[in-house]
């Protein structure tokens, strides 16, 4: 069975190929039951490539027109242009522009249409905004009235209905309802009303039942996902409104809207570009073009979907929704359904394999029964004489043979892991991890490795600066008594050029809020850096606001630094720059005095700087150095220089590690998961938080960026399983690191990122990790699971339900096929030798949701426990269906089948029968006795390897709701609804016998757990050198 799933079925969790989808799906062949149903979560290739047509199509129509027309413009007369009408609505809201016509002058790019409304200024009048207040929220109603809503045409989602006609698509179930209709019209006139049709109502009833039990949990899964899909698309954007920055969510947004756009943002809209820094806005989502476009007030256009590459921006709202292409885009654009995951995969491949097994049985079952038939008949009757009843026989027997391949043939192995994802993705929401690909969750369960970055995810992200190292003095700062000692001992020139570097060097903003208090939105660093410069301002109420930016080079993850040019009240022109101690220091050749002259940094000035910085990020600090650097008016419009500038001061900023994280780690490390720090900072500093976190051991290597990088293939190999820490790394670094991991080692990665330059490394990754406060909508995109709360616990908590996914879904197959080969030998075995079935259509049918829906329902749904992070992670091409699942299921299958054997054969004289319906008992005894096999199995797969399969049990109260449903229904069909399900009344002697010999599998399952199974030796796969984690009992 493995080969053949290796060969056919094995299948990558991310970015399969076309060819790898292809194959199993071909290798699936025709077993398949309900195709609609069982592919419901499989995406459709065909309708997929023509889907990726239709894309390119349009961008290349959006191409065209964005470029090759506009180009044609500028030498065709626009006489021609066309005319729009003021409609009377839109004049009568108080506007002077039509909707059409305001979003066709963006989507057109049409300069001299915003030049004939008099620029970026007349579409504000005729909006009705204020530049510096914005709209007013008493104004949303009207606005998205006149110029729409912010939401593009979705395709409407399934009714409960439409999951019913998909339950009903299944062709054994067609062939049963047509057997049941023909059973009653045969049975009525052969056995009259209302006995005749007892047995086909009692097919169609049983059937309603399957029918209704999978449409209601498939609608449930439904709704889940649809839950899941609609916090996926949660994307809040900040807004000027009624005079106050504030968050608001995209599809909120409304024509006339101020947007402020940052590095990784998405453009919620289409419109103008008002002002900004640096802006690079990547157009590849819509266009096609891979060159990024810089906008600006001579190209003030941008575009719904385009993402913001470089720089920042504020941004006048034009067009929203469908008046967007991008709007037109994603209505004419579906997804085409998101790759299935391995586990959906191997099980369609077990599914196949078990549907073949048991369409042979099914068939062979038939053929004896029906030649026992005809040999009684000849022997008897003769074969001349045909009656009604002997149509019904026959017509029984193609029941029971249709039944087995129900029962046999497991659609529902597929469809588990899909309930049991939707469960675990539901969860994780709770636990502040939204899970955006399906494979990822169970992928996270085989992690072990986690590359994560220090800032925000192993320490709080809430900074505060704790030193100051200043005119070649450290001081602890401490609020107002520090600042009050800081200009003690600093002139006041000084402090003049320090505030105007804090506050004129930064990407944040420091905003008045309702409630009147002043708000600071940006970057922790930075909000760290201006708290404490409002501090100093109001010891000092130094002014700095009388300068005016001439250029900004915005702070990014490859240069580690952000520098800005300004022009002074009293003239000239001053630069100033912030960023990595090093790289800061490297640029400067004067340091600042306390007169606040600047004199040559001397070589031991150096050492000092370096040994205040060494300290600091000894002392788990992050340092953060401010330069400038004077020049005159002609330098203006060059660049912004990188050389020659004057050291301020050195910051100590602290970023406390998160409380819970070193438990994690541990915890990581216990599960055989390999946590390696990557980050930006102070190799000193990562130092320091790593040993604080439990990441750094004392035979572990830190090592830096540049050294990593210039290592050769050959020294890596040798390198990479001690590096614990990288300090100093570039997104390209963590980009190498992960494919080296994966390439060279055979690991399953998991990183973490934030920035729009990690996306590259959450990528490649098998599992990409986004922040979800501090990450770019870029991270967030190319992520496959997005940490709502920054923090590494909750990684982890992935990392727990990714193995409860996986061990979940080996106990469901072990009960399933423990059941699958029970049924298929009893029936087939009895045909065989007695001539008969013992179980009826109607019985295999329930039999067939025990073991299908309520059986993922109950063990797909176990929540994880702490046991699962005590056992090496699941290697990449261990077997599905291990040695112990096939212990278990051996053992329980021959237990099951000598009890029922015995039944069968000596039923009667060793329950003492006797009487008329002495047949229907036994058969119901046999019948009750399987079920409640079934029920105790069920418990017992809940743990594969320990004997105490209750613990926890009631704190599952799917588990626990699903078994006693089963029990309270059993007990209604053997009592009450034995007409049409073929059984008679037990007493209380049969029903409690019925139960002990099903409580006895926990026994045998007991004893099972109890003969040692060899483990497969997995070092072919096992190419990292690392020293394998105790397994078995010495794991617990």
């Amino acid at each position: 069975m493995e080969s053949f799933l290796k060969k056919n079925f094995d299948f990558p969790p991310k970015n399969p190929s076309e060819e790898a989808q292809r194959r199993w799906r071909s290798a699936v062949g025709k077993i398949v039951k309900n195709r609609r149903r069982r592919f419901r979560m499989i995406p459709d290739l065909d309708k997929r490539s023509q889907v990726e047509a239709n894309r390119r199509n349009i961008q290349e129509k959006i191409r065209i027109a964005l470029y090759v027309q506009k180009a044609a413009l500028t030498f065709i007369d626009a006489a021609g242009k066309k005319e729009y009408e003021l409609p009377h609505e839109v004049k009568e809201a108080g506007f002077d522009i039509s909707p059409e016509e305001l979003a066709s002058i963006v989507s057109g790019h049409d300069m001299k249409g915003l030049k004939f409304h008099e620029g970026v200024d007349g579409i504000l009048r005729k909006i009705s905004v204020s530049l510096d207040d914005g709209i007013r929220s008493s104004d949303l109603e009207v606005r998205q009235k006149i110029f729409g809503i912010n939401r593009y045409v979705e395709k409407p989602s399934r009714s409960f209905w439409m999951f019913v006609w998909d339950a009903l698509q299944d062709l054994t179930l067609i062939i049963l309802m047509i057997c049941a209709v023909i059973s009653i019209v045969v049975g009525l006139p052969t056995e009259g009303w209302p006995k005749g049709m007892y047995d086909g109502l009692g097919i169609l009833l049983s059937i309603f039942l399957v029918v209704i039990v999978t449409a209601v949990s498939d609608y449930r899964q439904s709704l889940q996902f649809k839950a899941l899909d609609k916090e996926k698309k949660k994307i809040f954007i900040q807004v000027t409104r009624d005079g106050y920055r504030q968050k608001v969510s995209i599809y909120d947004l409304v024509v006339g809207d101020i947007v402020h756009l940052s590095i990784g943002d998405q453009v919620p809209a289409d419109g103008l570009f008002i002002s900004g820094y640096s802006l690079l806005i990547d157009e590849s989502s819509l266009s096609g073009e891979s060159e990024p476009v810089y906008i600006s007030h001579q190209k003030p256009f941008l575009m719904a979907g385009t993402k913001v590459q470089d720089g920042s921006a504020k941004m006048l709202v034009t067009s929203v929704g469908m008046r967007t292409e991008w709007g037109k885009l994603m209505e004419t654009l579906s997804q085409g359904g998101e790759d299935e995951t391995p586990l959906q995969v191997k099980l369609n491949g077990v599914a196949t394999i078990i549907g073949k097994i048991g369409l042979l049985f099914a068939i062979l079952t038939f053929l004896v029964l029906l030649v026992r038939f005809l040999v009684y008949k000849a022997n008897n009757v003769g074969l001349s004489k045909w009656y009604p009843n002997d149509a019904l026989s026959i017509l029984n027997y193609f029941a029971i043979s249709v039944t087995i391949i129900v029962v046999a043939v497991p659609e529902g192995l597929p469809l588990a892991v899909t309930l049991s994802l939707a469960f675990a993705m539901k969860k994780l929401m709770d636990d502040k991890a939204l899970v955006r690909h399906l494979s990822a969750c169970e992928t996270m369960g085989s992690a072990n490795c986690i590359c994560t970055d220090k800032t925000g995810t192993l320490t709080t992200n809430h900074m505060i600066v704790e030193k100051i190292w200043i005119c070649e003095e450290s001081k602890t700062y401490n609020d107002k008594e520090s600042s009050d000692q800081l200009l003690s001992f600093v002139s006041e020139k000084v402090i003049s050029i320090l505030l105007q570097c804090i506050f004129q060097n930064t990407g944040s903003e420091v905003v008045r809020g309702r409630d009147g208090k002043n708000t600071i939105l940006g970057s922790p660093t930075e909000t760290a850096l201006l708290e404490f410069g409002l501090h100093l301002e109001g010891a000092n109420n130094t002014q700095h606001q009388n300068c005016t930016k001439l250029k900004v080079e915005p702070f990014n993850s490859v240069k580690k630094m952000m520098s800005v040019l300004i022009s002074l009240p009293g003239g000239g022109t001053r630069a100033f720059c912030k960023g990595a101690s090093e790289i800061i220091v490297g640029m400067c050749d004067k340091i600042i005095g306390s007169d606040g002259n600047a004199v040559s940094l001397s070589d031991e000035q150096k050492r000092n700087v370096m040994d205040a910085i060494n300290n600091f990020a000894c002392e788990a600090l992050r340092t953060l150095c401010l330069a400038f650097k004077d020049m005159d008016e002609s330098h203006y419009g060059e660049d912004i220089p990188t050389v020659g500038y004057t050291l301020i001061a050195v910051f100590g900023i602290k970023d406390p590690v998160r409380p819970g994280v070193k438990e994690a780690v541990q915890s990581c490390l216990a599960a055989g998961i390999t946590v390696r720090m990557v980050t930006g900072d102070n190799i000193n500093t990562a130092k320091a938080i790593a040993k604080e976190c439990g990441i750094l051991t004392d035979d572990g290597l830190a090592i830096e960026g540049p050294d990593f990088r210039s290592k050769s293939p050959e020294e890596m190999k040798d390198l990479i399983p001690k590096i614990q820490v990288m300090a100093r790394s570039l997104p390209l670094d963590k980009h190498k690191l992960v494919t080296n991991l994966r390439g060279m080692f055979n690991e399953v990665v998991a990183v973490t990122g934030d920035g729009t330059n990690d996306a590259p490394a959450l990528h490649e990754s098998d599992i990409g990790l986004a922040m979800g406060i501090a990450g770019t909508e870029v991270a967030k995109e190319n992520a496959d699971v997005i940490v709502m709360d920054d923090n590494f616990t909750t990684i982890v908590r992935v990392a727990r339900w990714g193995r409860a996914v996986y061990i979940n879904i080996q106990k469901f197959v072990q009960f399933q096929l423990t059941v699958n080969v029970v049924a298929l030998m009893v029936n087939f075995v009895s045909a065989c030798i007695i001539g008969n079935a013992p179980l009826t259509a109607v019985q295999l049918l329930w039999v067939n949701m025990i073991m299908d829906t309520l059986g993922a329902l109950a063990l797909a749904t176990e929540p994880p426990n702490d046991e699962m992070m005590k056992r090496p992670p699941v290697r990449k091409g261990e077997n599905f269906i291990t040695r112990i699942m096939w212990r278990n299921i051996i053992g329980q299958s021959v237990y099951q089948l000598a009890v029922l054997g015995i039944l069968m054969f000596d039923g009667k004289r060793l329950l003492k029968l006797n009487g008329s319906n002495v047949d229907a008992v036994l058969n119901t005894f046999i019948f009750n006795t399987f079920v409640f096999c079934q029920v105790f199995n069920e418990i017992n797969s809940r743990d594969m390897e320990k004997i105490n399969v209750f613990r926890g049990i009631f704190r599952n109260w799917i588990f626990t709701a699903v078994l006693s449903s089963t029990v309270v229904f059993q007990i209604i069909i053997i009592e009450i609804l034995g007409t049409f399900a073929s059984t008679v009344p037990l007493n209380w002697q049969l029903w409690l016998l019925s139960i002990l010999i099903g409580s006895i599998s926990m026994v045998v399952g007991a004893i099972l757990k109890c003969i040692p199974v060899q483990k497969v030796n997995l070092s072919a796969y096992d190419q990292n050198d690392y020293e394998p984690l105790p397994s078995g009992p010495e794991v617990v």
